[in-house]
């Protein structure tokens, strides 16, 4: 069953998961900055790819404005590796392997492909404030462009 995505405004919801790399990523540890929060069904698909690399090409510019890249989604971290080693990934990439974060989120729900129904993760992304709350929310994104689109918010929404 689907979750409701977090209001803009509310507290974003604390998360804690391992990353490519082993370490653990915290909602707290990223207090102080923005966080662009991005949900992804899946390591090396034509889709989360493109994603994946339009980040990496507007991830000096999205730190820039004082922002930090963290992609989400059921893989395992061994699988995270292995994909941003391939793509020259700069970010963290969670291994949420239970979907407690894509839930608390609202990322998680039903989804339906070629006519089979299945749950998982929905392509979305959340931007949490340097204070910890919700700032925007993409239910749907179009994965080739979308590292354009959080850029342009950025600029247009933060004071760096």
């Amino acid at each position: 069953m689907a979750t409701a995505f977090p209001a803009v405004g509310s507290e974003a919801p604390p998360f804690s998961a391992p990353d490519q790399h082993e370490s653990v990523v915290t909602l707290d540890g990223q207090r102080g900055k923005w966080v662009v929060l991005y949900f992804y069904p899946r390591d090396n698909t034509p889709g989360c790819t493109k994603e994946a690399c339009s980040f990496r090409d507007r991830n000096t510019e999205i730190a820039a404005l004082g922002a930090t890249i963290i992609g989400v989604s059921t893989d395992s971290t061994g699988s995270h590796a292995k994909f941003a080693t391939k793509f020259d990934l700069p970010f963290s990439l969670l291994a949420d392997t239970d979907h407690e974060i894509a839930s608390a989120y609202g990322a998680w729900g039903l989804k339906k492909n070629y006519g089979r129904e299945y749950e998982g993760i929905t392509r979305s992304t959340v931007i949490i404030d340097p204070e910890g709350k919700v700032a925007k929310v993409w239910r749907s994104v179009k994965p080739a462009s979308h590292g354009d689109q959080v850029l342009e918010w950025l600029k247009a929404n933060t004071s760096n």
